[in-house]
């Protein structure tokens, strides 16, 4: 599977974004996609999944009702809506997909079997 992720940029802060990410193959069975992301010099950091099926979504602690996830099954897409952006949302967001279903650690790197290749999102002051 390969993931392709888009709509990263320059933004204010206060200003929105869209993330997309497009998996090359239709998503079935019990898995989980969304995004991290990584910050110069820090860790890779948990941002939001969407599991499918179903609608369970999850998202970072610091997200505090900032984003919103979604997909487009037709497309195989999900999307990651960035509102009121902060300077510390600078980033690489990579979008991600679970080989299968992930029963434990929703937020942990290696529950992921699949990467992109990371969209860059810089939140200016």
């Amino acid at each position: 599977v390969q993931l392709q992720a888009s709509g990263g940029g320059l933004v204010q802060a206060g200003g929105s974004l869209r993330l997309s990410c497009a998996a090359s193959e239709r998503t079935s069975g019990r898995v989980a996609m969304g995004w991290f992301r990584q910050a110069p010099g820090k860790e890779r950091e948990f941002v939001s999944v969407i599991r499918w099926p179903g609608t369970t979504t999850y998202y970072g602690d610091f997200v505090k009702g900032r984003f919103t996830i979604a997909r487009d099954n037709a497309k195989n897409t999900v999307y990651l809506q960035m509102n009121s952006l902060k300077p510390e949302d600078t980033a690489v967001y990579y979008c991600v997909r679970s080989h299968s279903v992930i029963t434990s650690a929703i937020t942990d790197p290696q529950s992921y079997a699949y990467w992109g290749q990371g969209t860059q999102v810089t939140v200016s002051s």
